[in-house]
């Protein structure tokens, strides 16, 4: 099976990721030993244990969380899709996982047995379907915080002035076949224009090394609250069909759902 093969290249989504997806081999599913060579020895866990990732039938029964941080051992079922994109984003962004591992262990003793709390809520919404946007315009992000999305998404500057990545290794597996109302969890972040100006991989180092230092500060992802919805659809170029480029795209309720009246926007964090 040749991997790429399976999904759309062509969409912006899979940017980041294709590095990595087109070195496979392209008759086998990847084993552990290629997920671990996109790793280049040279991840850890916050406790100081190298990340491996590991076939889920060697390991014993443990949470999951909690045996990668005290070990760095990752459980890894064979061909499966879910835990392919968690092996890339932990290629791509491995300060960020590493943090929300950190965090998940932190949090665990204060929660009664079975219970998350907010702050675990949050980060598995994040690890699962989180999507970091970044913007020098702080009015094209408080219009995605409130929910105006003709007002973000018609921006006539919402390329040049923004960016996206996504982060959560379900929102990647959903994309093998996209459909209209995928929504994901999205990190909003306020940068300058010199910020904006570097090239994709430096912007890319330096989300992963800021929002891994925030979380472990404890001043993001706290609550689920820390985040807004974003139905991907809507992101200019993101949805294959002409029809985006029209006002009446976003007019669908079902998909781009408008503001209760109780809404509390999620925060813009500046970077």
């Amino acid at each position: 099976m040749e991997i790429t093969k399976q999904l759309d290249e062509g969409l912006p989504v899979w940017h980041d990721y294709l590095p990595y997806l087109q070195g496979f081999s392209k008759d086998r599913f990847p084993g552990c030993r290629q997920l671990n060579e996109l790793l280049n020895g040279d991840v850890y866990s916050k406790s100081g244990h190298k990340i491996r990732f590991v076939p889920s039938d060697q390991l014993q029964d443990e949470a999951y969380e909690l045996r990668i941080f005290n070990s760095g051992r990752v459980s890894t079922r064979p061909n499966n899709w879910h835990d392919l994109f968690n092996a890339l984003v932990w290629a791509r962004f491995p300060r960020i996982k590493a943090a929300m591992n950190a965090c998940h262990n932190h949090a665990m003793p204060d929660q009664p047995a079975g219970r998350r709390g907010p702050l675990r809520d949050a980060l598995t919404l994040f690890d699962e379907c989180g999507v970091i946007l970044f913007s020098s315009d702080r009015d094209i992000l408080r219009s995605i915080s409130e929910r105006r999305w003709c007002d973000a998404f018609l921006h006539q500057q919402f390329l040049q002035k923004s960016g996206l990545f996504v982060c959560g290794h379900a929102m990647l597996e959903k994309y093998l076949s996209p459909y209209k109302s995928m929504t994901a969890k999205v990190l909003l972040l306020q940068t300058g224009e010199a910020f904006m100006a570097q090239a994709r991989e430096q912007i890319l180092l330096g989300l992963d090394r800021w929002i891994a230092a925030e979380m472990l500060a404890g001043n993001l992802l706290q609550s689920p609250q820390c985040m807004a919805p974003l139905p991907l659809a809507g992101v200019p170029g993101w949805w294959p069909q002409d029809e985006q480029k029209e006002e009446s795209f976003y007019q669908d309720l079902q998909v781009f759902r408008p503001p209760p009246a109780s809404l509390q926007p999620a925060p813009v964090y500046n970077l």
